[in-house]
């Protein structure tokens, strides 16, 4: 009787026999992927390896990773010499300026990509590769949910230029400057100058902007290796720990762990907040923390948010609320720097990739020295509180955020009337126009500019200062929407306010002339109109508008959540 030959395999679903494609026989699957595999040139002894993922999100649309090249040789070198096997997959690439209508309408469509690739594809670990704005909590929403060990690779800062003996970099002289154009202080010419100084080098924006914020967050919550966040890009050591970070990642693959979830936790997010408003981060990072968290089913409360901005001063000197730069923060001690004066404060049995604390972490380092000029101490600080401050009342119930120390301190307190726009096309028709009915001392108000609207909520909350108010010396006014705002720009301005005007907020209520006050010490935001008025306001309010019907376009309009959620759609947060 003959008898059915059998192969010899490994066993075990490690590397390229994890996850096998089912044709309903195993054995028959695992030899079609090694002969496909055979056919890239592996050897038996590679596919015996087990294998470490690498997401790489370099894109000819995406400035910030233009140098991914050289360091995904350097992941793949790290993990070769630990005995696992690199394989490259290509990843989508959120360029932040360069994608219509905002880069912040395909965070979720990456994050559902990064999770369904890490899970379909054979691998034992994966790094991340990312570093502009909505790259990193895109990758770190879907590594969450697909629960694989996983290690963040950042793309790192740029370096500063120069412009007539002034330091400058991108972005928030990027704003600075065209705020000055607009007002007529400097020229075409000077302008187009500066355009082609701005960036000077591959990387991130290097301010506290939402690539350096989201970059201190995952050092925080130990998704990267020490010191990652603020190696500026062209730097050596940025290759180097990129290596490391391949190193460690094949020691992932073999011990099975940690996994985000091992590291997100509730207190290394409580950590990460606390870091938040130490640095005076992001106000980006508020959607993405909590969108991140979402994953885990980690709450991310603005109550408590509060709290700890109430008795977190700001200690890091950078723009845009103060002068440096991300490698002047990178040479004055880093996060680390921040770490030790926020000691007292932090969950320090929290630990990272490498399995040490941030008690361990903060431990004296000779060669680590921290420069109080960048890294302030604790009692000469930046801002004596939190740079960010979540608002409440009648006009968000379900909250705002304010960045109050890029505020105008004046500001904070204020009540005055409302100048209403109803939509981005509204404001660009009619902000520059001479006849605008508009002062200083009135509170500039955009409906329609929330997550479901047309707009996907772009950074447009910081709209410019009515050209004949910017030539009059008026620098900040109060600006309030349900949009979000660049990390990198400054000013006092309300954002994310929930509910939305597209679902029927009282922001979709407003009207010019209304009364409204701000008050960042009482946390309150407030319409100063009537209940009767509202009511009467509502009965004849209709936010009907054309949906989008096919794609991806109607996929996000009908599940992404409000901000307060973090934007995330509603079948994907952890239930």
């Amino acid at each position: 009787m003959p008898t059915t030959p059998t192969r010899t395999s490994r066993r075990g679903n490690v590397g390229f026999d994890n996850g096998l494609t089912n044709y309903g026989d195993a054995e028959f699957s695992r030899y079609l992927r090694r002969s496909f595999a055979k056919s890239m040139g592996y050897s038996d002894a590679s596919l015996a390896k087990p294998v470490v993922g690498i997401c790489y999100t370099a894109s000819g649309f995406n400035n910030c990773h233009r140098h991914f090249p050289e360091v995904l040789s350097a992941i793949e070198r790290g993990v070769l010499a630990n005995g696992a096997l690199p394989v490259s997959f290509p990843m989508i690439s959120l360029g932040e300026a360069f994608l219509t209508p905002t880069s912040m309408v395909y965070r979720n469509l990456m994050a559902m990509a990064v999770e369904e690739m890490i899970r379909a594809q054979p691998m034992d670990a994966v790094v991340l590769m990312g570093g502009c704005d909505k790259t990193v909590p895109a990758l770190l929403m879907g590594a969450a949910s697909a629960g694989k060990p996983a290690a963040l690779a950042l793309a790192g800062p740029m370096v500063s230029g120069s412009h007539r003996g002034e330091r400058l970099s991108a972005c928030t002289d990027c704003r600075r400057f065209w705020a000055r154009y607009r007002a007529g202080e400097i020229s075409e010419n000077e302008i187009d100058v500066v355009e082609g100084r701005l960036a000077a080098s591959a990387g991130t924006c290097s301010v506290m902007g939402t690539a350096s914020t989201m970059a201190m967050i995952s050092e925080t919550v130990g998704m990267t290796l020490p010191g990652a966040a603020t190696i500026p890009a062209v730097h050596a050591d940025r290759l180097r720990i990129s290596e490391a970070t391949g190193a460690r990642a094949a020691e992932m693959a073999v011990s099975g762990g940690p996994r985000p979830a091992d590291l997100i936790t509730g207190k290394s997010i409580e950590n990460a907040l606390r870091v938040l408003l130490a640095i005076s981060g992001s106000t980006n990072a508020i959607i993405h923390l909590t969108a991140i968290a979402g994953r885990l089913g980690i709450e991310v409360s603005l109550d408590r948010l509060n709290e700890l901005s109430d008795e977190t001063p700001v200690l890091v000197d950078l723009k845009p609320v103060g002068s440096g730069y991300m490698e002047d923060l990178h040479a004055g001690g880093g996060l680390r720097g921040v770490l030790c004066e926020l000691a007292d404060k932090l969950n320090l049995e929290c630990e990272n990739l490498e399995g040490s604390t941030i008690s361990e972490r903060i431990a004296d380092s000779p060669f680590d020295p921290i420069d109080s000029n960048v890294v302030r101490n604790r009692d000469s600080p930046v801002r004596s509180v939190g740079g960010l401050v979540a608002l409440r009342g009648s006009l968000a119930p379900g909250g705002a955020i304010l960045k109050r120390a890029a505020a105008t301190e004046r500001l904070l307190e204020h009540e005055g009337r409302a100048v209403v726009f109803s939509s981005l096309n509204d404001l660009a028709a009619r902000i520059d126009d001479p006849n605008l009915d508009i002062e200083p001392s009135d509170l500039m108000v955009l409906q329609n500019a929330g997550p479901r609207s047309e707009s996907g909520m772009p950074e447009a909350g910081y709209f410019p200062i009515p050209k004949k108010l910017a030539r009059q010396g008026v620098t900040d006014m109060i600006r309030i929407s349900d949009a979000r705002m660049s990390g990198t720009a400054f000013g006092t301005v309300v954002l994310h306010v929930t509910p939305e005007a597209d679902l029927g907020g009282p922001l979709a209520l407003v009207r010019t002339g209304d009364r409204i006050r701000v008050s960042a010490s009482e946390k309150r935001l407030d319409l100063l109109v009537d209940d009767e008025e509202i009511q009467a306001r509502r009965a004849s309010f209709s936010g009907a508008r054309p949906r989008p019907e096919r794609g991806y376009a109607s996929l996000y309009h009908r599940s992404v959540l409000p901000a307060t959620q973090g934007c995330d759609f509603d079948f994907l947060a952890a239930r």
